[in-house]
């Protein structure tokens, strides 16, 4: 795992149903990320909060959302993800809403293809986000990442990373999936997404699930994990937008993240949707840090 990481914050709720993810990359900060991961060893450097068109908070149009304000905001994260990519370093993405995968994953996307790596990318998540304007009931982008990463969406968005579709649906592992509108559902089925959604979980454990999302990765797969925070039990993470119950436990999670961490394929990651505006006293930052903490080599155990 590369052990020179850089923090970079991008702090707009634009492509979001609710106000407040903007103030995630601080309650990030409140929480103490770079003083943890520093605490691991990790060379971390800040890099500070990228800026953006405000939220204009307006409604939908053609059936999106702020479509030119969220495509600024994913531009911008492309080029700041591609450039600590290209410069040996781990790029941490402290979000912000979700739609801010697109420029993440599709800048991890054009990396591997300029480096010759194989690339594996693990949603964490309650929702699978493969909306489109002709799906979606709300016009939320944030609803939408996967399904533009995969090209189907807006020119403006489908083209950030200079190829279409930046991804392949095969490329892509969705974990802790519960709450799917009903064409969305149909649209994930016929695309082909591999999905592990909570009655999996359940029934076969985080373990057999996490052996199946791993498994294949090599000494030349570039691991990307993008992290909703409401991918965890609203009960021990309430501090997002669109909180779904039912979701991993703690230890589901801290197993989850420590699975991840045994591979050593960790090579960027997107921290997502914290909404402080909506939390109980930083809790969810603080959890969400001490998962990552898990994902980057912290064990419950003295491992050898």
């Amino acid at each position: 795992m590369n052990r020179r990481v850089s923090l970079i914050g991008a702090p707009t709720d634009i492509g979001a149903g609710s106000r407040g993810s903007s103030m995630g990359p601080e309650a990030l900060r409140v929480a103490n990320i770079g003083p943890v991961l520093e605490g691991h060893g990790l060379e971390v450097a800040d890099r500070g909060n990228l800026t953006g068109p405000p939220n204009p908070w307006q409604p939908p149009s053609a059936g999106y959302r702020h479509l030119d304000a969220v495509a600024a905001w994913n531009r911008t994260v492309h080029e700041a993800v591609h450039a600590e990519l290209a410069e040996g370093r781990m790029p941490v993405l402290l979000g912000g809403d979700h739609c801010l995968g697109i420029g993440s994953i599709s800048a991890v996307a054009r990396y591997c293809r300029e480096s010759n790596k194989k690339l594996r990318i693990l949603w964490l998540d309650a929702h699978a986000d493969f909306n489109t304007h002709l799906l979606t009931p709300s016009g939320n982008i944030h609803g939408m990442p996967v399904a533009v990463l995969c090209g189907y969406g807006p020119r403006e968005l489908i083209e950030i990373g200079g190829k279409v579709p930046a991804i392949s649906p095969k490329w892509v592992r969705q974990i802790g999936i519960r709450s799917v509108d009903a064409g969305e559902k149909k649209f994930v089925h016929e695309a082909g997404l591999e999905v592990f959604d909570m009655r999996y979980i359940d029934e076969m454990g985080m373990r057999h699930t996490m052996e199946l999302a791993l498994a294949t990765i090599d000494a030349n797969t570039h691991l990307h994990v993008s992290f909703d925070v409401d991918f965890l039990d609203a009960d021990i993470a309430p501090g997002v937008g669109t909180t779904v119950k039912g979701g991993p436990t703690y230890r589901e999670a801290q197993l989850c993240m420590e699975m991840i961490a045994d591979t050593g394929a960790l090579a960027s990651l997107d921290v997502m949707e914290l909404n402080p505006a909506l939390d109980v006293r930083n809790r969810t930052a603080e959890i969400a840090v001490d998962l990552i903490e898990s994902l980057f080599g912290k064990s419950t155990l003295m491992r050898r």
